[in-house]
């Protein structure tokens, strides 16, 4: 069962990851919810328990499902405070001064009528057969009935009930206890459907380990994968139970060995595979149900991918690419998905032991290199990838252009050198081929001859002829490929077999990968490796086996990464359970044709505080209108007629200062722009964000103005 995730994640052909020399510690789990006076004290494994148990209610898409409450879709109508409370005073008052007037006979005997239709005449006086007493039991029994009614009354239009939920009962309500009761056949924590399933072993242990404290949510998620894999048929019952028997909650672990990332800053949920990023702001723009709820993400967002835009210091790294990376880190271990973090090194994206494999490129003490080609061994592949990496960007900004003279010229260069060397060209050898050194062509020829490979010597021979001629590209993947030819990357990109490259084919196990592109001093070279990630992320999930694992590529800063053939990428991932989060500090760095289709291709968009105007017109045309209530007010002068009318509007304008008038209200049905251009530049608070979500299944959640730091 150690199969299940467990293979090489790396892909790399390196050497068994070292698993730890003692025991995982336990990870901090939810804080243990306050007990009552009088219960028992909690058993170990409580705080796990509490969080296994806490209701997660459906919900709509991106709340925070974890001790979700849910809300009514529509605003009831709230009576405003100070209306309130002068209401229930004024019927107060009304009561009092009724029960006054009728105790004092200002309103008559009237209403003992019924008292004397009802009351036996034997218990009436002094000499009845209740006695003095019992008549003066009988008689202010009747008028405290009386008493009841009209303050009953009084309550009723007073609305005193109201007044008591909304400002009594929060002062005496007692914190609620954190701790589900659940049904045992219920209990996520008895692992029923094992027992169902012919696993009772397996089942019993679980549950030992869970109320004993040493199981933790990574674990949970692991081992609810692992069954997965035996309910779909890629393992067998007999090799999960034995690995849960030896193992217990350890079982099935990620080849790393690792149960748990080294720490957490966000807030994570693994039944529903959520993090959450904000609160949603109680705010008349969103909608009811989502006000003060909790903002969340998940691999059913994500699918849809997601691009965010804000300026320097708007908090895309801190508040949304280092929780996401975070999350996928933890579903990587869980075995769940796969994940790929890009950003400048140092741009705080997570410890490098959170991590599988760390590219640091142009670091020479980097354990690890990036296989320029994509671990492709077809070259036709390997140049379209190539191609888009290098001159993507200067390929024509409109949805239905693309690179193909540049993939042809490529391909006639890596086919006959794969052919005769048996592997791909360095960066120095194909820059030289570019170039068109009369030394390497020569080489190459000669070898292609002794092969006999007529066909691909065809190739070079066009080759040699297209150099020189006008409009040939080979001079311009020269002059990029040059951008990773200097002394900094010297020793990177080894097609030799003497680094560790890691290719992006390894996708197909839960892998955790962060690369450093070295920004500071080669900006040009990072955007363009940054394309080349992208562009072997979004080719090698096409084709990946096993779909069940979320694939997803996190570019922090994708300045000058967006092409069309990217676009044309992140619109196939949803089917290939993938997706990319792409961060940007103004769409002003994608090409004003490739906006629209980048923001139409992405099913999560996020604007972020500081956006300019440009920018949320952008925005603001892809959310589109919405029909909403408007209220016009006018206010027309009265004009009196008679002479005491007049005297009474001479009176009012002296008290009042102003001319009598009469206020007209009319409602209409508008069509307005969800979030306006100016909204979102000046509307947008420090620290908040307009997000709109889409998950894999059509659901979709309109703009949210959301806190990122609650």
């Amino acid at each position: 069962m150690d199969s299940d995730g467990t293979q090489d994640a790396r892909g790399t052909h390196a050497s068994p990851v070292p698993r730890p020399a003692g025991p995982p510690e336990v990870p901090a789990m939810p804080p243990r919810p306050p007990r009552a006076p009088g219960m028992p004290p909690l058993p170990d494994g409580s705080a796990f328990l509490t969080w296994l148990r806490a209701p997660r209610p459906d919900a709509a898409p991106g709340v925070w499902r974890f001790g979700h409450r849910p809300r009514p879709a529509e605003e009831p109508e709230e009576i405003p405070t100070r209306q309130l409370l002068s209401g229930a005073l004024i019927a107060f008052l009304v009561g009092w001064l009724i029960w006054s007037l009728l105790q004092n006979g200002y309103l008559g005997t009237w209403w003992w009528v019924p008292f004397d239709l009802i009351v036996p005449d034997a218990w009436r006086g002094g000499d009845s057969d209740l006695g003095e007493t019992g008549t003066f039991v009988v008689y202010q029994g009747y008028e405290l009935l009386v008493a009841l009614g009209i303050m009953v009354g009084a309550a009723r239009l007073g609305r005193w009930g109201e007044v008591w939920r909304r400002f009594v009962t929060p002062r005496f309500r007692r914190p609620e206890a954190q701790e589900t009761r659940t049904a045992p056949e219920d209990d996520p924590a008895q692992w029923n459907e094992l027992r169902a399933a012919g696993a009772p072993d397996a089942a019993e242990r679980l549950a030992t380990e869970a109320c004993s404290g040493l199981m933790r949510d990574v674990d949970h998620a692991r081992i609810l994968r692992a069954w997965q894999g035996v309910r779909t048929g890629r393992h067998s019952l007999a090799t999960f139970t034995g690995a849960v028997l030896k193992d217990g909650a350890a079982a099935c672990l990620h080849p790393s060995g690792e149960r748990d990332l080294p720490a957490r800053l966000a807030r994570h949920d693994l039944v529903t595979g959520q993090v959450r990023l904000g609160t949603t702001v109680d705010d008349a723009r969103n909608p009811y149900s989502y006000r003060g709820t909790g903002l969340a993400l998940g691999p059913d967002l994500l699918g849809t991918s997601l691009v965010a835009v804000g300026p320097a210091g708007s908090g895309k790294t801190g508040t949304v690419v280092r929780p996401l990376a975070e999350s996928l880190c933890l579903h990587a271990l869980a075995g769940r998905a796969a994940v790929v973090v890009v950003g400048a090194a140092g741009a705080g994206l997570g410890p490098a032991d959170a991590y599988d494999v760390v590219v640091r490129i142009g670091n020479q003490d980097s354990e690890y290199d990036l296989d320029l080609y994509g671990g492709s061994t077809d070259p036709d592949e390997a140049a379209a990838v190539l191609a888009e990496a290098l001159v993507g960007d200067l390929a024509e900004p409109h949805p239905g252009s693309d690179s193909r003279r540049s993939t042809t010229v490529l391909a006639q260069l890596l086919g006959p050198f794969r052919a005769v060397h048996g592997r791909f060209p360095s960066v120095p050898e194909l820059r030289q081929l570019l170039d068109g050194a009369p030394g390497p062509f020569a080489a190459l020829r000669q070898g292609l001859q002794e092969a006999g490979q007529e066909s691909l010597l065809r190739e070079l021979d066009a080759r040699e002829r297209q150099m020189g001629q006008p409009g040939d590209v080979g001079g311009v993947l020269g002059d990029r490929v040059a951008l990773l030819d200097r002394p900094a990357f010297a020793g990177f990109f080894d097609t030799s077999g003497q680094s560790r490259p890691f290719t992006l084919k390894a996708l197909d196990h839960p892998v955790r990968v962060r690369i450093d592109l070295p920004q500071r001093g080669h900006a040009d070279a990072s955007r363009m490796l940054a394309r080349l990630v992208l562009a072997q992320f979004t080719a090698s999930v096409a084709v990946r086996e096993d779909r069940s694992l979320f694939a997803c590529l996190l570019l922090d800063d994708a300045t000058g990464v967006v092409t069309p053939e990217a676009v044309r990428g992140i619109q196939r991932l949803r089917s290939g359970n993938a997706g990319v989060v792409l961060t940007l500090r103004t769409l002003d760095d994608v090409a004003r044709p490739l906006r629209g289709p980048l923001l139409g291709a992405t099913g999560c968009r996020m604007a972020l505080s500081g956006l300019t105007p440009w920018d949320g017109q952008d925005f603001a045309e892809v959310w589109g209108k919405e029909w909403t209530e408007a209220r016009d007010v006018t206010d027309r002068q009265i004009i009196a007629e008679t002479p005491a009318g007049k005297a009474v509007h001479m009176l009012r304008r002296v008290i009042t200062g102003k001319a009598p008038t009469a206020r007209a209200v009319t409602v209409r049905q508008v069509e307005r722009e969800r979030w306006s251009a100016s909204e979102l530049a000046h509307g947008v608070p420090a620290g908040h964000a307009v997000l709109s979500l889409t998950d894999v299944k059509g659901e979709h959640a309109p703009p949210l103005l959301v806190d990122l730091r609650g």
